[in-house]
């Protein structure tokens, strides 16, 4: 089946907000195993609207649009597609009672005349509840075509989504579709793709497909079968070759898993804490760990020492080290992790000390140039990191080595263990 997508805001046209839940629905979309071969992006115009709804009714099987559903008079999409598709709207009357409790629950006690608007639908239509606002998501069945309507907010999009319309489209497909995510940290997109260039090769079904993010790599492996244990029974062999060519590289095979939830994991199996000691990403490390629920029972502390006299003062780095030496340099990196475990009390610290940028580089020590430490088990392993990019992403580069690193470190000395023993 062919699926395309229309999202609807004169806002995004106009680089207001940033097109986030087209990149959301392409994503899921290629996860049930559905063609695309069209992305549109149309303003809040009667005409325009329906011009871009009927090209993509013509060459598609299903079309997605979300934006436009509010009250407001610039809300147009669920007008315009009842009148491409010639459906008559009619007020739906449990629409219109959800939207009286959504008020009646909410700091807007007033419900203004605009916002009946939204219980208006067209006749025959699905109607699916929004649990997170007050306009109902659409779905406009007719001639074998599937019209689908979704509010523009991702905090009210993605959850309806999810709940209602992916098992929508999954029974639309002859076939059950099913996935796995294997996420590895440490590697490089385009090593990660030469090492399985084999597998996608050969591929037919299951389908192998690489995802970059910022120090990792997801590799999707989705199947086909007539029902989900048979799909699962063919991606089993495929996960199974993949960690025998990565090992320790892949955190995990579940898809809602993050890179320091699995850490946190770690360190309780482990029944170890940890501290950070942090310069240039200033408490960044600490947020993205910190995010995790039941962290607290292994972190210990965030230190965030911007300046030397913090460095000093907070994690005791020696006043020679920074003069002989710099903030940023190998040896500051290796006294804030050893002081910063010493002086908290905790079995591990992660330290960052680098150049984000713009200012304040040398043609010695350029922007980007970051040291990561890492202390465990009374031995310090430092890091030295060349990034690239502009100060945000060279911060962000930063704590995800950071939590590859202390990840590494903590694996390496399970192993050291395992042989001795």
């Amino acid at each position: 089946m062919v699926v395309e997508l229309i999202s609807v805001g004169t806002e995004i046209l106009l680089g207001n907000i940033v097109n986030t839940n087209a990149a959301f629905l392409a994503e899921k979309c290629a996860l049930l195993g559905l063609s695309m071969y069209h992305q549109t992006v149309v303003g809040d115009n009667e005409e325009r609207l329906a011009d871009t709804i009927q090209t993509a009714m013509n060459r598609s099987d299903v079309v997605i649009l979300s934006g436009g559903l509010g009250p407001t008079q610039d809300d147009l999409t669920k007008e315009v597609a009842a009148k491409v598709l010639d459906m008559k709207l009619v007020e739906d009357k449990h629409s219109k009672e959800r939207i009286q409790e959504y008020f009646k629950n909410s700091q807007f006690k007033i419900i203004t005349d605009n916002n009946w608007k939204q219980a208006l639908i067209p006749e025959g239509a699905i109607v699916i509840d929004n649990k997170n606002g007050t306009a109902p998501g659409l779905i406009l069945e007719k001639e074998g075509k599937s019209v689908i309507l979704l509010p523009g907010p991702p905090n009210e999009m993605i959850p309806m989504f999810n709940h209602d319309i992916f098992p929508y489209l999954n029974k639309l497909q002859p076939e059950i579709i099913c996935s796995t995510m294997v996420k590895l940290c440490g590697l490089g997109e385009s090593f990660v793709e030469t090492e399985i260039a084999d597998l996608i090769e050969k591929q037919t079904n299951p389908t192998i497909a690489t995802y970059a993010k910022t120090g990792e790599v997801h590799l999707r492996i989705t199947a086909k079968a007539a029902d989900e244990k048979e799909a699962k029974k063919l991606i089993k062999p495929v996960v199974k070759e993949l960690r025998s060519r990565f090992g320790n590289h892949i955190y995990t095979t579940e898809e809602q898993d993050t890179l320091e939830e699995t850490i946190i994991r770690l360190l309780k199996e482990k029944e170890l804490t940890l501290t950070t000691a942090e310069s240039c990403t200033g408490g960044l490390l600490a947020a993205r760990l910190t995010n995790v629920p039941g962290v607290s029972d292994v972190f210990k502390q965030g230190l965030v020492t911007y300046c030397n006299r913090a460095k000093r003062k907070l994690l005791e780095v020696k006043k020679n080290t920074l003069k002989e030496n710099g903030a940023v340099s190998e040896k500051t990196a290796k006294e804030m992790a050893k002081n910063g475990a010493f002086i908290t009390g905790a079995d591990v610290c992660v330290s960052i000390t680098g150049i984000a940028g713009p200012g304040g580089a040398t043609d010695e020590k350029p922007v980007g140039l970051v040291y990561i430490a890492c202390s465990y088990n009374n031995q310090v392993t430092v890091r030295e990191f060349h990034f690239k990019g502009e100060r945000n992403k060279v911060r962000e580069s930063s704590v995800v080595n950071a939590l590859i690193l202390l990840r590494e470190c903590i694996i390496a000395d399970t192993e050291k263990s395992a042989k001795k023993d």
